[in-house]
């Protein structure tokens, strides 16, 4: 009882020390990724993918796969390096509330 007890202590405390993720930081960091990724996530470089509007899971996944090195890319890899886990869930916070781009309009319509 005593062990369980001191676990459910352990595991409370380690829920308090996160932060919750802050858009208005993340919006202040992501401004090194405007050069590739545009300002607000979508990019006017076709080699680039759009941010703005993924889900920050999947971004801050990214993130620190490009940081820890196990995801490689000669431009990413060094730019997530230094990013501590707060910063990656503030600049994915602030790209995920952004909205996503448009759906590209093709010439032809489907049906007619």
């Amino acid at each position: 009882m005593r062990t369980l007890m001191l676990l459910t202590l352990f595991g409370f405390s380690l829920s308090l020390s996160a932060a919750p993720a802050d858009i208005s930081r993340g919006q202040v960091k992501a401004a090194m990724c405007a050069a590739c990724h545009g300002a607000t996530g979508i990019s006017v470089l076709p080699d680039y993918p759009n941010l703005a509007g993924q889900k920050a899971g999947y971004l801050q996944q990214a993130l620190k796969a490009y940081r820890d090195g196990q995801r490689q890319h000669q431009i990413m890899a060094p730019m997530a390096q230094g990013l501590t886990d707060q910063e990656i869930a503030d600049i994915a916070a602030f790209f995920a509330a952004q909205q996503p781009a448009p759906a590209a309009k093709t010439e032809a319509v489907v049906g007619q």
